[in-house]
């Protein structure tokens, strides 16, 4: 005689569970790779918000030293940052400042710390200015300031 009734249904079932398993599988493959997603935005989010600096410069009276206008950054975040011609960008009125055209006087910046900027004086003329400072993650500060 053929297959029972019983048979089929045993089949049947043994089947369905074969399709359920790889169902979950592919859910939790997909739930994992969400789950990493939103943890490393998360951190990069975390690392956006702990960078955080201000130019505390008298805007009226920006000091001269050599051939160089000085400027101070002072690290208001949660995190170290380091100071260099590849990790902050600078822009006088719009116009971008070449890397050979300013300097740190220190190589990192500690939290709660200040370091000195030196723009070369050929790069900003007297009047009135705007300075931006672009660091790491994207995190600037706008400056205006009369020389």
């Amino acid at each position: 005689m053929g297959f029972s009734l019983t048979g089929t249904h045993v089949v049947y079932f043994v089947a369905a569970v074969i399709i359920a398993g790889t169902v979950s599988g592919v859910f939790v493959a997909v739930i994992q790779d969400v789950t990493n997603s939103f943890s490393e935005r998360g951190d990069r989010v975390k690392d956006q918000l702990d960078i955080e600096f201000e130019i505390i410069n008298d805007p009226e009276n920006i000091p001269l030293s050599g051939n160089n206008y000085l400027f101070y950054l002072k690290n208001i975040g949660g995190v170290k940052i380091s100071t260099s011609n590849q990790t902050f960008n600078l822009f006088v009125d719009g116009e971008i400042i070449q890397t050979a055209n300013y300097s740190f006087s220190a190589t990192t910046l500690q939290t709660e710390n200040t370091v000195t900027l030196y723009i070369n004086q050929n790069d900003i003329s007297s009047g009135y200015h705007k300075l931006r400072v672009v660091g790491p993650q994207a995190i600037e500060d706008e400056f205006t300031f009369t020389i």
